[in-house]
C-alpha cells in the first residue's frame, strides 16, 4: 500500500482467499484492505495513539439517515456526554479533496453537529472548527488532542 502522510503504525494484516485484510482496533475484526480503508485505519491510529482519544469514544462506519437516504460516515469521535466531537471523512489517496468532498461532510454534519471536522485522503488533511452560533467555521492546523 501507498505510504501516507501519517506517522508509522504497527498494523496487523492477514490474507484470506487471496485478499489482504487489516485489523480494525475499533470494530475488533479484520476488514478488507482497500485504499480508503488504508486511510481510515491510519486516521483511527492517529486519533487513538497520537491524539490520545480513547478507542471507546471512536465509532467507525455507521449508518445515518439523511433526508430519507441511508448514508455511512467513516469515523466519529464522541465526547464523554455522547455529543459528537469530531466527524471524519476519509477518501482514497487517489481522490482529490474537492468542494464535493467538503459538501458531503457538510451534509452529514447538518444532522450530526460535530465540533470539529476532518477530511483526508491520507496525503492531504483538512481540519475545521465549527461555530454554530455565528454559522461559520475556521480551518485549523490540526485537530486538538483529547482532554477530559
Amino acid at each position: 500500500m501507498l505510504s501516507l502522510n501519517f506517522p508509522g503504525y504497527d498494523f496487523r494484516f492477514k490474507s484470506s482467499e487471496n485478499k489482504q485484510q487489516i485489523f480494525d482496533i475499533i470494530r475488533k475484526k479484520f476488514v478488507a484492505l482497500q485504499p480508503e480503508e488504508w486511510v481510515r485505519q491510519h486516521v483511527i491510529h492517529y486519533l487513538s495513539i497520537d491524539k490520545k482519544y480513547p478507542t471507546s469514544l471512536i465509532n467507525v462506519e455507521k449508518t445515518l439517515s439523511l433526508n430519507g437516504l441511508r448514508k455511512r460516515y467513516d469515523i466519529v469521535v464522541f465526547n464523554t456526554d455522547g455529543s459528537i466531537h469530531i466527524l471524519v471523512e476519509c477518501k482514497s489517496p487517489n481522490i482529490t479533496i474537492s468542494q464535493n468532498v467538503f459538501d458531503q461532510i457538510a451534509r452529514y454534519n447538518l444532522k450530526m453537529k460535530a465540533e470539529y471536522l476532518m477530511v483526508t485522503n491520507g496525503l492531504d488533511h483538512f481540519y475545521c472548527n465549527m461555530n454554530y452560533e455565528e454559522e461559520k467555521y475556521s480551518f485549523l492546523r490540526q485537530i486538538p488532542d483529547f482532554s477530559r
